[in-house]
């Protein structure tokens, strides 16, 4: 079988957009983990989550309108949308820009999602219970299902080989660069851009998780501590 190598990454985390700068703060002892403010948790459990710092794009924050126009981002969900800016990142840090048919068709993506636009469902089940069906986006589906992060990217980036998703849970990325190392090494690809990306930060999510007993909830008074 040939012998696989990483020639680029790319990295949306809790820690900073990029990952230079997530590897830095890693390293620095840092957690990305805050109390969350952006929906109720006060009857929740944990009551702290690791979110990706929002910005203008300097120090690490991400900036949706750097990577996506605004009206294309209502059509998808964020997780979709990170792992597309991961992408982005990973493809120009190897400096692979396929043009030709050639390069294209042995270029293939391998992403998946432990859990998807989990949010976004929710969401569309309220639209349908409050206000019926007729004021449920067409872009619903295509903008949830966990394997539309792989076909964002293949569409970007005009790349037509091997086109897959992985989910097992937490451990998906792992699993997706694991296949997509292998589809090389047996000839089906030359070059996988592979990964995983999640946005399951919500109300539902903590509930659920905390329900299971896979939550933290001993330091949602010092959440840099957890």
């Amino acid at each position: 079988m040939r012998r696989v190598v990483i020639t680029g990454t790319g990295m949306v985390s809790p820690l900073g957009c990029g990952t230079e700068v997530t590897w830095e703060r890693l390293l620095a002892g840092q957690n990305g983990a805050r109390l969350v403010t952006e929906f109720e948790v006060e009857d929740l459990p944990a009551k702290i989550a690791c979110r990706i710092p929002v910005g203008d794009g300097s120090n690490g924050t991400f900036n949706a309108d750097d990577w996506m126009e605004p009206k294309e981002q209502r059509k998808i969900d964020p997780f979709i949308l990170y792992g597309m800016a991961a992408a982005d990142m990973a493809l120009a840090d190897a400096d692979w820009h396929p043009e030709t048919d050639e390069d294209q068709i042995a270029t293939g993506v391998l992403i998946g999602s432990g859990i998807g636009g989990l949010e976004g469902i929710v969401e569309a089940g309220y639209t349908l219970r409050d206000k019926g069906p007729r004021r449920i986006s067409p872009f619903f589906i295509p903008g949830r299902l966990i394997n539309l992060v792989s076909g964002q990217v293949s569409i970007r980036h005009k790349l037509r080989g091997p086109n897959h998703a992985v989910v097992t849970a937490c451990s998906t990325g792992a699993h997706a660069i694991g296949d997509a190392a292998r589809l090389i090494a047996l000839g089906d690809a030359d070059v996988m851009v592979a990964g995983g990306a999640e946005s399951p930060v919500c109300r539902i999510a903590l509930a659920g998780f905390a329900a299971c007993k896979a939550l933290s909830t001993q330091h949602n008074d010092h959440p840099e501590k957890a």
